[in-house]
């Protein structure tokens, strides 16, 4: 898989966590409703959506980090060792920051 092929990867996948993100959009809390059942549910909704959004919005650093590196030339570099990221490791993570010996 080239570049061009990773980023285009890259860029669909950003679109969909984009996409994911603003389908669990928070509502502001109307201050005149006044139900209690009406607000312990949209807190509960809230809560639910709270760690599925915290995934997203780091999947979504790591997609626009990826993009910065193919950017600046820096993309498929190991950021720790300097060395090239191996070509199957991007091809199952283009967003990858290292080489699989410095995998987190």
């Amino acid at each position: 898989m080239n570049n061009a092929e990773l980023k285009l990867k890259l860029e669909e996948e950003l679109d969909v966590v984009m996409q994911e993100l603003a389908d669990l959009g928070h509502e502001d809390i109307d201050p005149t409703a006044t139900e209690l059942d009406e607000l312990a549910d949209r807190q509960e909704a809230s809560e639910e959506s709270a760690g599925e959004t915290s995934a997203l919005s780091i999947r979504k650093r790591e997609i626009t980090a990826a993009l910065a590196r193919m950017a600046d030339g820096t993309y498929g570099m190991c950021e720790e060792c300097g060395d090239k990221i191996e070509e199957d490791r991007l091809e199952a993570n283009p967003a990858a920051r290292t080489c699989k010996l410095h995998m987190e």
